[in-house]
This record gives structure tokens, sequence and C-alpha cells, in this order.
């Protein structure tokens, strides 16, 4: 059985600012669920092409992992440990 390509990664950004970066299978319900939960951005953007939900999940944590050499340690405002 081949492994289903239906997952992106994407950045939630508030103007020019990556303020949580993550993965899904369902871009327009997870922006609302982002809502819902009272995160604060304009919008989001999509980050990848659509791949297996394990190496999105692998690129989710190796662009937080690049985030952090940019921004003295810190993740983005919204992500809370170093995998996403």
């Amino acid at each position: 059985m081949k492994n289903k390509r239906d997952t992106i990664t994407y950045d939630l950004k508030e103007g020019r600012k990556v303020v949580y970066k993550g993965t899904t299978n369902d871009p327009v319900a997870r922006e609302a669920r982002h809502r819902a939960e009272g995160k604060v951005f304009d919008r989001l953007v999509p980050t990848s092409r659509r791949m297996t939900e394990g190496g999105a999940k692998a690129k989710e944590k190796a662009s937080l992992a690049s985030y952090r050499r940019s921004h003295r340690g810190r993740n983005p405002r919204y992500n809370r440990d170093s995998d996403g």
C-alpha cells in the first residue's frame, strides 16, 4: 500500500512575522480551529506541497530548528515544543 500524500506544512503569519509552524491535511479546517483557540494571525500560508504525514512532520521539525537558529533559540509565539 502506498503512503497517502495528503499533508502539508504551513506557517501562520501576522504581517510578515511567523507566529506558528504546523502540519495539516485540511488547511481550511485547521485555520478555523486556530482562530477558535484564540490565536492571533492574518493568514495561513502553505510552505510545502502535499506529502506523507511522516514527511510533513519531519519537515516541520526541521523548519522549527531553522527558525530557532535565527531567533535566539526561541520558537514562534504559538509553538510550544521543539517538534511542533
